[in-house]
């Protein structure tokens, strides 16, 4: 049954504005800067500056939430709190809860890409360093708004996954399917046993999440009152590895003990010829449809205080998603089961107003799918990766309700794609074909293809055209920050200060310019 959100006509002007806009695609963690990490203080604050040089008016970012092995931010530790690796040092120094000696380890780390593995333990190192003395140092104000960030969050996550991280830790950081028993189950005694003996543990790991939110806070005020909105990305599924799963397994289809009967993932498709078998634990619909999707609504309310824009990855899993059998080797032996469809954004929008979403629509699209989307005033998705590699493709066709890109995350540079990929799936006569359509689309060369398809990009109807900023710079595929399918190697990529020159800046901004999308 189609709810009452299907009679209302696509209004794209609700999401994506009024006007085309440009933006460029940049983690944190790639961001220059000293401590190892890109960081959300005063060297994100610069990068704003940037884009305004840029004539960029849209920022975008993978997900924030606290990363686990693999470091990957599409499986966070927590729907709701913060990486603490990209909390800011030199505002920790600042605020006089660290010295600049105590810091000195992460400065000797590489600048042009992320160490997670030398980085990780220097960090937790110096963030309890400085919880410790938050009650010593913190004054009147910053105390009382830590109480009031306790007091909001408390009850909704932050007292779990305090709790959870601990656990974690007390088990050699495995997954807390393996942990004792009374852990496993959420024993009531045994969590207020860890209460009592590990207060202190507690209090520092809601510190930090409440430096993160703050700090966060002073980026976001800071963009937007320069004319820069965020961009965010929420991951459709949770990982099972989360306090998410842990204190909410009746959201989960888990069993008391925390095995899946089945996985989500993706069917073969253009990254993987036997799909792509994430393993996070499916949503137990019904269970979400009994609260009023009371769960979702939190995440999406959390997620749009952080971004003024969110890109939720694998929107077509609300219309139907691939269900592998647990144990399962490959995804190929999966099968297409019914999402929540309309009734979770009819409960969503209902307690939230607008929604600030965009709809990540790549890969095995249904007409059903578009037709949610549409219904939903959802924007969508274009790859020019992709649809150049088609003959018949063209500009024109782009949508004006849509997000335009070169290429995401999971794609690699421009050049590196054009050129053909390590370990490229294409055999050389297809990479021949998408480069004659790739120029044919354009009307480009090879040796400036990179600038040719964000001009591409810019010059359609879509009302937010975005390129990564490896793009923008020119850079092949050593550049790429992910390789999906594998698990080594990704998300370090980091740009240098060096690259981001004046003559880099005005020479972007007059390519925004001339397409009309300068704000």
């Amino acid at each position: 049954m189609v709810s009452q959100a299907s009679t209302i006509e696509p209004d794209p002007q609700r999401v994506l504005g009024n006007r085309r806009r440009a933006g460029v695609s940049l983690h944190l963690s790639s961001l220059p800067g000293r401590y190892g990490i890109g960081e959300i203080g005063k060297r994100a604050r610069d990068f704003v500056d940037t884009l305004r040089r840029m004539d960029l008016s849209v920022w975008q970012f993978l997900p924030l939430g606290p990363t686990a092995y693999g470091d990957s931010p599409y499986q966070p530790l927590s729907s709701f709190a913060g990486n603490e690796n990209l909390i800011d040092v030199e505002t920790l120094i600042a605020d006089g809860f660290l010295e600049e000696a105590e810091v000195g380890e992460l400065t000797r780390l590489p600048e042009h890409y992320v160490d997670y593995g030398a980085l990780i333990p220097i960090k937790q190192r110096i963030l309890a360093l400085a919880a410790e003395r938050f009650d010593a140092r913190a004054d009147a104000d910053m105390r009382a708004e830590f109480d009031a960030f306790v007091e909001t969050n408390d009850t909704r996550w932050l007292h779990d996954y305090a709790l959870f991280r601990i656990l974690k830790s007390r088990h050699g950081e495995r997954p807390w399917p393996e942990w004792r028993p009374e852990y496993v189950r959420r024993d009531p005694g045994a969590l207020k046993e860890i209460e009592r003996n590990s207060g202190d543990d507690v209090r520092a790991i809601k510190i930090i999440q409440f430096w993160f939110h703050t700090q966060w806070r002073v980026l976001k005020d800071y963009a937007n009152a320069r004319g820069v909105e965020l961009f965010g990305d929420m991951p459709i599924c949770i990982a099972l590895d989360s306090a998410d799963a842990w204190a909410n397994r009746e959201l989960l289809r888990l069993d008391a003990d925390g095995r899946p009967d089945s996985v989500a993932g993706v069917p073969p498709d253009y990254f993987s010829e036997d799909g792509q078998l994430w393993g996070n634990p499916l949503y137990n619909w019904p269970n979400h449809a009994a609260t009023g999707y009371a769960w979702w609504i939190e995440r999406m309310r959390a997620s749009a205080d952080l971004a003024d824009l969110v890109r939720i990855d694998h929107f077509r899993g609300f219309e139907a998603y691939w269900a592998i059998p647990a144990g399962a080797a490959t995804a190929r032996t999966g099968r297409w089961e019914p999402g929540p469809n309309d009734a979770i954004f009819d409960a969503m929008r209902t307690a939230l107003g607008s929604l600030p979403i965009v709809a990540e629509d790549l890969g095995v699209i249904t007409p059903e799918v578009e037709e949610l989307r549409d219904r939903h005033r959802i924007p969508g998705m274009v790859v020019l990766q992709f649809d150049a590699a088609d003959p018949a493709f063209t500009l024109d066709s782009v949508r004006e309700n849509a997000v335009c890109y070169t290429g995401t995350h999971d794609n690699d540079t421009t050049i590196g794609w054009f050129q053909g990929s390590p370990n490229d799936m294409r055999n050389a006569g297809e990479i021949r074909a998408t480069q004659e359509s790739a120029l044919a689309l354009t009307g480009g060369s090879a040796a400036t293809i990179h600038l040719d398809l964000i001009r591409a990009a810019f010059s359609t109807r879509a009302l937010l055209a975005i390129a990564p900023m490896q793009d923008f710079l020119g850079l092949g595929s050593e550049a790429r920050i992910n390789t999906p399918g594998t698990s080594a190697d990704n998300w370090r990529w980091r740009v240098l200060d060096t690259q981001l020159s004046g003559d880099f800046c005005h020479n972007v901004a007059a390519q925004v310019r001339a397409s009309g999308r300068a704000v």
